[in-house]
């Protein structure tokens, strides 16, 4: 028997690349991220493209650890915290899969945009971004090292991101009502806002996935959320609407 406990030397070696894949996973996925943020900083529809293709880097590296994990589900048969790290594992691969793929997205649009006027709000994107890219790099770092600590880190963060959403969601629809040549680049935006928000909500799943693989059981506290543009409304107010008519 090795140190880990296990009698199959061969399960601690697949266990061993699993992690060494779920890291690389998310280092390709934050890579991905922190290049579709500079392509829109710099207009750079060179560097978007080059983000985009590189999603296929990520999507081979979840087949591989498919793979892997069905061969090791097959073939050693894993019970209790075994059993947890494989699940835990897939879990993990498929929301960094779907990481990469918000990057590519957010890419797709900087090309969109590089074609129009540069609008006045893009600014909030790159706070967002870099935000998100932290929480990425803080739940691998969660990962790798099993700190629980960090990872409620994570998770408490996301609400953080949320409000900034939500402050971005507000901004962006007054400057398509005060100026309807920008509704298209607008449009563009808010959906490049919702794709990193959705990024943080996934390094918050992440966050819970390694508590549960850790504790045996998911946070005990609520999950904190601040997405509130669902019930969004802009008022005659807040759009100045009427203040000519009352100074008179």
């Amino acid at each position: 028997m090795n140190g880990t406990g296990h009698i199959v030397t061969s399960f601690d070696t697949d266990l061993t690349e699993v992690r060494k894949t779920i890291i690389e996973m998310g280092g390709l996925a934050e890579s991905q991220l922190e290049a579709a943020i500079r392509a829109l900083v710099e207009r750079d529809s060179e560097l978007a493209q080059q983000t985009i293709e590189g999603d296929a880097a990520v999507d081979a590296l979840e087949h591989k650890l498919d793979n892997l994990a069905v061969k090791m589900l097959a073939l050693r048969n894993p019970v209790a915290d075994d059993l947890r790290l494989v699940i835990s594992a897939l879990k993990i691969a498929s929301l960094l899969e779907r990481v990469a793929d918000y990057a590519a997205n957010l890419a797709k649009r900087v090309i969109a945009l590089n074609k129009a006027p540069i609008v006045r709000p893009v600014s909030t994107i790159p706070r967002m971004g870099e935000m998100v890219r932290h929480m990425i790099h803080d739940a691998l770092t969660a990962y790798s090292k099993q700190d629980v600590d960090l990872a409620y880190d994570v998770w408490r963060r996301d609400k953080e991101v949320d409000e900034l959403y939500n402050s971005m969601f507000r901004e962006l629809l007054t400057y398509m009502m005060e100026d309807p040549r920008s509704i298209t680049s607008c449009t563009h935006l808010i959906f490049m806002a919702k794709n990193i928000e959705r990024i943080g909500d996934h390094m918050t799943n992440i966050a819970e996935i390694l508590i549960y693989q850790v504790k045996g059981h998911g946070p005990e506290e609520k999950r904190p959320k601040g997405d509130e543009t669902s019930t969004t409304m802009i008022t005659s107010d807040e759009l100045g609407v009427g203040q000519g008519a009352d100074s008179k």
